[in-house]
């Protein structure tokens, strides 16, 4: 807006809409801005150290914005005791003044208000870190319970904090990053619970205070790293030395090379031949790695000789052309450089095969987990020496899989998935060992079940990695086809005329700014609860149940509506959002039905529950469907109706997030007590393909596991009943 006032052309005529249209955008600015001072203000009264600069950007911003309106007021140019009245017209200077003004202090108040979400995060940071110590030294199931239940709501707001930090970092190598730390720090959570009970329990086993001390330390440097991304910064004034991947070295030798088209002289032969060597050392991971084939290595080494072959014949002919550009030289320029370039292409095309081939065999050789079945059975019956044998085993399996995330990481395509790749190896090699310490300790105590239990959560975070791989594993073969996912979107947009008789007498609105100022709270409650549906559906194991698919629908339906609120996505009026609006509370009903279902195949006691708030859901969803069918007439009255559908909205996600727990319990529940449910269908891929990308780009929201941090606080109680 400010763009456009400042470009404004001046014109000898000037219409009545062109002197509106100049003063509405006036006015926007000025409300616009009247609405960030006013958020700028209450952070400045919370946080007294900035609140003397927070306030003197603040006022300066106010000003600049009601200069702006000022200037911009022009629709009394046509009376004639206005001539003496400033605007835009007689002074354009003093608007380019103004926006400067706007523009510096609006940037100084986001600098400011920055600087305090970070130090939020590293107060919260210092918290987590206090208490860990505090658990670490603990000597008494009480006094742990207690600690335990205050770290656990610690970790909780830390989550909170660093997945909004997540969500606004615009970097995606850093946004990678940030993702790798906090599910270390998810899933350390539950490993710390245990491996401390286990050490509690069994104070005197080296091999209990070994798992404990690796969890401890693992969850230490993820908070570090945590703070390094933040503050943008590294320990010691360090710099970060990012790992050269093949691909990445290919991408930038080929730039170099096609360069030479346009200038002859922009770099040295010393220069590109340097670039090729560092390429073909990474490609000695490939060819020294026992785990690639015979085949796939020899292409490799030939296609690298050749590769040094064809760089030979361009700097030659290279040479020759910045002494004499002739039209034969420049054609021989370009044959070495299609032909050096296509081989570098093959190059690439050979690892990328040697690297996913290999991750494919090993992946589908592994996913019984016969080797942590075995470590099981075998540490419960106390027989060390098999313990021993299988420990052995898992140790020749952690190097496959290492191996696997290092020759992926060359041709993964992008540096995020390079950064996921290198949390994959970092996970597999610290996890298998405390599977190994964890498996030791139940051997020596073969009839403690806190040691089991201990066993168990270190072999399913295992399992998740491999789970996770194969998925990572699709997501490098689709950056290499050119396909980035197609992420599978519901929508359920209203057809004006077909789905209801009335909507012809309805004029289609939109918010306006103001409109949306009002309801942003609402919507951004509606958004967040869509980040907690979605993350209690990942949990389960049959992404098909009817329960989860009628859950991801509203969850989906949900953010389209919130999205309205900010004035984006795909609804478009409110009439838009009403029809939305009965969908949703239709797919609600659909819910309630499911519940019912579930509800004929648990006990007694959990029926009643089941059963209670299923008849919630129904009634509110009547409820929804009421206040969206309800007419409404003018501007006013048609915001109400807006108003109350977001809220009820939000009222039955609020259900919905307890709800989706209560019945994957129950599910578990029953399958492990009288199996009266059926099991879950094998693991599929593109299952939770599907669960996980049932979301436009845009709402890729990792949650880092908030509400299973929330749920290891919750369910402390167990521990004092022991």
């Amino acid at each position: 807006q400010i763009t456009t006032l400042i470009n404004h052309k001046d014109k000898p005529k000037r219409s009545d809409k062109t002197l509106q249209a100049i003063q509405r955008v006036g006015q926007a600015v000025n409300l616009a801005v009247g609405r960030f001072v006013t958020v700028g203000e209450a952070i400045a009264n919370e946080n007294h150290e900035l609140k003397e600069e927070m306030s003197v950007a603040c006022i300066e911003a106010r000003r600049a914005g009601e200069t702006i309106a000022q200037l911009t007021d022009v629709t009394s140019l046509d009376h004639p005791e206005s001539d003496s009245h400033i605007t835009i017209f007689t002074d354009k200077t003093g608007v380019v003044k103004a926006a400067r003004l706007l523009l510096s202090s609006v940037t100084k108040v986001l600098v400011l208000a920055d600087r305090i979400v970070i130090k939020q995060i590293i107060t919260s940071r210092n918290k987590v870190l206090a208490t860990m110590e505090q658990l670490e030294k603990v000597s008494s199931f009480q006094e742990f319970v207690q600690i335990f239940s205050q770290f656990g709501n610690e970790m909780v707001e830390f989550a909170h904090l660093t997945g909004d930090r997540q969500n606004d970092l615009k970097d995606e190598k850093k946004k990678a990053r940030m993702a790798a730390s906090r599910a270390v720090l998810e899933k350390c959570t539950m490993m710390l619970l245990t491996a401390s009970k286990t050490c509690l329990r069994h104070p005197d086993c080296e091999s209990a205070r070994i798992n404990k001390d690796g969890v401890f330390h693992r969850m230490r440097l993820a908070l570090e790293q945590v703070i390094e991304i933040v503050t943008d910064s590294r320990p010691n004034g360090e710099n970060e030395m990012a790992p050269i991947s093949i691909y990445s070295g290919i991408k930038e030798f080929k730039n170099k090379v096609e360069g030479l088209r346009e200038n002859l002289y922009f770099l040295s032969k010393e220069n590109l031949s340097t670039m090729l060597e560092v390429i073909l050392e990474h490609t000695e991971d490939f060819t020294d790695s026992a785990y690639t084939s015979h085949e796939h290595r020899e292409h490799i080494l030939e296609l690298s000789k050749q590769a040094k072959m064809e760089l030979e014949q361009l700097v030659s002919v290279w040479m020759q052309a910045q002494n004499q550009k002739t039209k034969d030289l420049m054609e021989d320029l370009e044959v070495a450089i299609l032909k050096t370039c296509q081989c570098m292409n093959e190059l690439k095309r050979e690892v990328h095969s040697a690297a996913t081939s290999l991750a494919a065999d090993l992946l589908k050789y592994h996913t019984d987990h016969m080797v942590l079945k075995a470590l099981k059975i075998t540490g419960v019956e106390g027989n060390l020496e098999a313990v021993a044998e299988y420990t052995c085993k898992l140790s020749e399996q952690k190097e496959q899989l290492v191996e696997m995330c290092r020759l992926l990481r060359h041709v993964s395509g992008t540096e995020p998935l390079e950064i996921t790749c290198i949390h994959a190896e970092d996970t597999f090699q610290v996890t298998g060992p405390q599977i190994i310490s964890a498996a030791e300790t139940l051997a020596l105590h073969p009839s403690s079940k806190i040691a089991k239990e201990n066993l168990e959560v270190f072999c399913e975070a295992w399992e998740s990695q491999l789970s996770d791989m194969s998925l990572l594993l699709r997501e490098i073969n689709d950056v290499f086809e050119g396909r980035r996912g197609e992420k599978r979107v519901y929508l359920s947009l209203p057809r004006p005329g077909k789905h209801n008789a009335n909507l012809k007498a309805l004029k289609p609105v939109k918010l306006d700014t103001e409109e949306q100022a009002k309801i942003a709270k609402l919507g951004l409650e509606l958004h967040l609860l869509t980040s907690d549906v979605d993350s209690e559906t990942e949990k389960w194991e049959d992404q098909e149940n009817e329960i989860v698919q009628h859950g991801q629908g509203m969850s989906s339906m949900a953010y389209s509506m919130y999205l309205f609120t900010r004035g984006e996505g795909l609804l478009k009026t409110t009439q838009d959002l009403f029809h939305q609006a009965e969908i949703f509370a239709t797919e609600g009903t659909k819910l309630a039905s499911a519940l019912h279902a579930l509800s004929d195949q648990v006990y007694d006691d959990d029926k009643s529950l089941l059963l209670l708030e299923a008849e919630k859901l129904i009634s509110m969803c009547k409820q929804l469907q009421i206040t969206a069918k309800a007419s409404a007439q003018g501007k006013s009255a048609t915001f109400t109706k807006v108003d109350a559908c977001i809220l009820k909205t939000r009222n039955v996600m609020t259900l919905l997030c307890q709800l989706l727990p209560l019945c994957c319990k129950l599910l578990r529940k029953n399958k492990a007590g009288n199996g009266c449910l059926k099991p879950a269908p094998p693991w599929k891929e593109d299952r939770i393909r599907s669960g996980t990308n049932a979301r436009t780009p845009e709402r890729r929201v990792d949650t880092s596991g908030i509400k299973s941090l929330e749920n290891h606080v919750t369910n402390m109680t167990f521990l004092e009943s022991k």
